[in-house]
């Protein structure tokens, strides 16, 4: 395997991916087919395009939740790279414990659980003591606006955007070198909009890399150092 190139993170090499559609006799549906570019440390790459390229596939094979068809996805651990695309299933929890983080747009936690304790698991996962994770849980929360009379609750009950603030400060509650991040701040208002820009630069100022979908442009703009135009490897007109 080759190694990665000097201060990268992620690097995606002719990454392909199709759905078979089992209840339609097996039919194909392409997806993306050849897709390659690089994250390095302290960098925010956005995947661009429009709805239905398979921006959102990509991240999750990334991620390790696809099957990928073809290609390598290799992500630097120290002094040794995993190829999440052929890793077992034990490595790539291992390495969303400790290296890889992911903020989708929904909220999936266990019911009843509040919403601070949410956020400080992530943060004990890093290698934080208990009373340590939850400050900095509530920390996040704080600078995300989310009411403190909420923190205690679980956020079954709360809005899309309380939810979302509630992911967000999870995903950033860890010190994962690499986060992925799926439209983040689609339900948020501009205050919380705000929020998440500074986060997203105080951690690439630390050597966080990013690889993101935004689908406000303004906040692409503003976070994103590379834009990577998936429509070029779409396979969607294959279909």
């Amino acid at each position: 395997m080759n190694a990665l190139q000097a201060n990268e993170l992620l690097r995606v090499e002719g990454l392909s991916k199709a759905f078979t559609l089992h209840l339609h006799g097996g039919a194909r549906l392409p997806v993306v087919h050849g897709v390659s570019f690089a994250v390095a440390a302290g960098e925010c790459v956005v995947l661009g395009g429009p709805s239905g390229v398979g921006k959102s596939s990509i991240l999750k094979m990334a991620f390790g939740n696809y099957l990928v068809g073809e290609g390598r996805i290799l992500v630097a651990d120290g002094e040794r790279v995993i190829d999440v695309a052929r890793a077992e299933p034990k490595d790539i929890l291992d390495a969303r414990r400790r290296i890889l983080g992911y903020v989708s747009q929904f909220l999936r936690v266990i019911p009843r659980v509040a919403a601070i304790d949410i956020v400080a698991a992530a943060a004990q996962e890093s290698g934080l003591d208990r009373p340590a994770a939850r400050e900095r849980a509530a920390s996040l929360l704080a600078r995300l606006r989310l009411p403190e009379r909420l923190w205690e609750l679980p956020p079954a009950t709360f809005s899309g955007g309380e939810q979302q603030r509630v992911n967000i400060a999870r995903g950033f509650a860890g010190d994962h070198r690499l986060l992925i991040l799926d439209e983040p701040t689609a339900s948020l208002d501009a205050a919380n909009r705000e929020a998440v820009i500074a986060l997203i630069a105080e951690r690439k100022a630390r050597g966080t890399g990013f690889l993101a979908i935004f689908h406000d442009e303004d906040v692409r703009l503003r976070v994103a150092d590379r834009v990577v135009d998936v429509s070029r490897f779409s396979d969607r007109e294959a279909a």
